[in-house]
This record gives C-alpha cells, structure tokens and sequence, in this order.
C-alpha cells in the first residue's frame, strides 16, 4: 500500500518509507567508493591521491544541489502540507532550473581554474596531471551532478522515494560496469574513472528531469515558473546546513590532507581516502534517514499536526541511537577485511589506514544524532538553527581539533579528531533540541 506524506506514520511504516532513501545514499556511496577501489588497484596509490586531493573542490562546486535539493523539498513539503500543490509546483520548479544555470555557471568556473587550484593543493607532477584530467572530466558533467543531488530529496517529497531507489541503482550499475571496462579493461586510468563517474550522473540528474517534465503521478510536475526571490531564499537558508556541510566537509579534507603530508606522505593521503570511502557507505544510513524523513516531519510541521511530530521526534532518535551502536560494532569487527580491500598490496599503508579506521569509526556512536538534528530542523524550516549545528559540527570543532590533538598524539590524532568533533557538536545539538521543543511543539 502507498504510504503518503499525510499518513501516522507508526515505527514499521517510518522504516518503510524511509528504507528507499537510506538504500538509495547507501548505493550512491557504494558506486562512488568504485572509482577509488579500481583506481587504487588498477592504477596506483598515486593516481589514488590525486582523485583523493582534487575531489573536494568537485564537492564545494556541487554543493548547490545539495542545498536546493534538502532545502527547497522542505519548503515544498511544507506548501503542500498547506494545501496549496499549485505554489508548491511553481516553487519546485523554479529550483530545478535554477540548479541547471548555476551548474553550467560553475562547470565553467571550475574548468578556468582547475589547475592553479590543484597546485594550490600540493599537487605535483604526475599527480597534478592527474588532477587536471580527473576534474576536468567530472566537471563537464556537473549540472547532471547538482540535479542528483536535488532529485534525491525531491523524488522523495513527491512521494516516489521506490522509483528515485530505482535511478540511484541504475546510475550506480553503470558506474560501476564502465569502471571495470575503462579502467581493468581499456587500461584509461583516471580518466577512465571520470567518464565512468560523469556518465553515471547524466543517468541519475537526466532520467528524474524527464520523468518530471512529462505527465506523471507524482504531486510534482516541472511546469511554467517565475523567480521568486522569497521562496529561493527560504529555499537556500533551509538548505545552508546542508550546503555548509559540504563545503566545510571539502574544506576539512583540504586540512586533513595537508597534516597527514606533513606527518606521513603520500601514503597518509592514500589511508585518508580509503577512510573516507568506507565512512562514506556508513553514514549513508543516518544520511539517507535524514532526507527520507524530512518531507514527512516538513508536511506535518506545515500541517500543524504537533501529536505526529512528537511521535517522529521521539521514533527517530531511538533508531538513530541503535543504529550508532550497530555501526560501530560493524566498523570495529569489517575495519580490516574492508581496507584491505584497498589497499591489500601495500602492508605498511594497510596497517596505517586499519588502525585509522578502527579509531576513525568511533564516532559513529555521535554522528548520526548530529545529522538527524540538522535535518530535522531543516525540515521544519529553521536553516539558521540547522546551519549553525552543520558549521560547528563539520567546520569550527573539527579544525580546531584536526590542528591540535596531532601536535599531542600525532597521526592518531588525525584520526581521532572527528570523535572529539562529533562529541562537542553533540553537546550543540541537544542544547538547541532542548530550546526549540516548544516552538515547534515536537517533545
């Protein structure tokens, strides 16, 4: 049976709507992780670095679709929790297409100044070479990159979380097939990487842009709008969080890079990359929860139904809590069989990256409070409140920490930065949960 937005959502059916979601970011992270597990193997751990070292200025460029995407679907969510479907159109559409003109805007950008950038990282010689045809590839593709990202909340929003499910295993599979053959087969080497990864983006941004802009049974169609200045704002401040999330992420990695060159080489970039890959596919759960449980707690919230939002409220942090506790158990007991996935040809950087890991996956008992918190108030549309929690968590706390605790217990301290981070982030999250329950009426 259909679950629709207005619907009591009971522990059972929460975890079926949302299942789509957290499977969907799930693949999303396991078809990304493709590129560096055949490019470590196939290529080299130089060649691994470099798609490591230019990747998060590929994640600042996209991170426009991110904040459409989370932002505008819960502005949308809540519209048509108003009863008002024919504004929610027009605001949903007016997104969309301002996602294609920044993404071309910034394809552009990144294109000119892609190399000064790379070296401004630390790149040299092959590596820089490397840099250069990786990004360059990607960043032709990068409106196809933003609309993924938007449509991943949107498909959600318009009650079709089965069949964006469905574009995410299909973009994923064809990441996934053209690695083996560009990069095992054809020998193509990063650029192989690339096409693979740009390819599977025009199947996950194009197909949900048809699927929109023709007659369909979703509560969202792609139609005549007009820029609203209002609502794009509303939009981008609901999703600042999200968009803070990834620049400071991108940011982050930038500094974790230049302290692991400093302290370990080459080989400590290569053991980062491996981390973040595997990291990845496991905060995907709390990730994938977040968006799938935003536009139901965005409709009620815009329905003012309080008794189904407390419901939500006190649901979500009890299977966040089990799931930190299962992943944590998971990471500690996969950590090796996992990284050495990777780099198994190595011993000395298989030890490195598995002990990082081991103290890396600690914090997986925190994050998913800290992710679940900004969403939950993106979806109730405080973006001020979400931004803050996503710039404290991923940017403030995890500099400071990231540049301290290495001068005191050195590459272990790299790796336990992000726990300490987490834990002073949770301390921020919990405090503002407390403040807001009142106004918006959900403990």
């Amino acid at each position: 049976m259909k679950i629709q937005l207005s619907d009591h959502f009971t522990t059972g059916k929460l975890l079926r709507f949302v299942a789509p979601s957290i499977v969907m970011m799930i693949f999303t992270s396991v078809y990304g992780v493709v590129d560096g597990l055949f490019v470590s193997n196939f290529v080299g751990k130089t060649a691994f670095a470099a798609v490591n070292l230019i990747f998060p200025l590929l994640m600042i460029l996209g991170a426009l679709g991110f904040m459409i995407g989370t932002g505008g679907s819960a502005l949308v969510a809540r519209t048509l929790g108003e009863g008002d479907s024919g504004r929610a159109q027009r605001y949903f559409s007016m997104l969309v297409y301002v996602t294609i003109g920044g993404g071309i805007v910034f394809s552009v950008l990144g294109l000119l100044f892609l190399r000064p950038i790379a070296v401004l990282l630390g790149a040299q010689g092959a590596m820089l070479e490397d840099c250069v045809v990786y990004g360059g590839i990607l960043l032709a593709g990068q409106t196809m990159f933003m609309l993924q990202n938007v449509f991943q909340s949107f498909l959600i929003t318009a009650e079709k979380p089965h069949f964006g499910l469905g574009v995410t295993v299909a973009a994923g599979l064809t990441n996934i097939i053209l690695d083996f053959l560009f990069i095992a087969v054809f020998r193509w080497g990063v650029a192989g990487a690339a096409i693979a990864t740009a390819a599977s983006q025009f199947v996950g941004g194009g197909v949900p842009l048809l699927y929109f802009a023709r007659p369909n049974r979703s509560l969202l169609r792609l139609g005549k709008t007009k820029l609203d200045s209002r609502a794009l704002l509303k939009a981008c401040t609901n999703g600042s969080s999200e968009l803070m999330t990834n620049l400071s992420s991108s940011l982050v990695t930038v500094l974790y890079n230049f302290q692991l060159m400093q302290l370990a080489g080459e080989d400590g970039i290569a053991a980062y990359g491996v981390i973040m890959y595997v990291n990845f596919i496991f905060i995907a759960i709390f990730i994938g929860y977040s968006i799938g449980s935003a536009p139901v707690v965005g409709y009620h919230h815009g329905a003012g139904n309080s008794t189904e939002l407390k419901s939500l409220f006190r649901k979500s942090l009890l299977l966040v809590g089990a799931a930190g506790v299962a992943l944590t158990a998971a990471a500690e007991a996969l950590a090796l069989p996992l990284t050495k996935i990777f780099v198994g040809y190595d011993a000395a950087l298989l030890a490195m990256t598995c002990r990082g890991f081991r103290l890396y996956s600690l914090s997986f008992l925190l994050t998913g409070f800290n992710i679940f918190s900004s969403g939950f108030f993106t979806a109730l549309n405080d973006g001020f409140v979400s931004a803050v929690i996503s710039f404290l968590r991923t940017l403030v706390f995890q500099t400071a920490v990231v540049l301290v605790l290495p001068a005191l217990m050195g590459t272990d301290g790299i790796w336990l930065a992000i726990v300490v981070a987490e834990l002073l982030a949770l301390a921020v999250s919990a405090w503002f949960l407390w403040r807001k329950r009142g106004k918006y009426r959900y403990a």
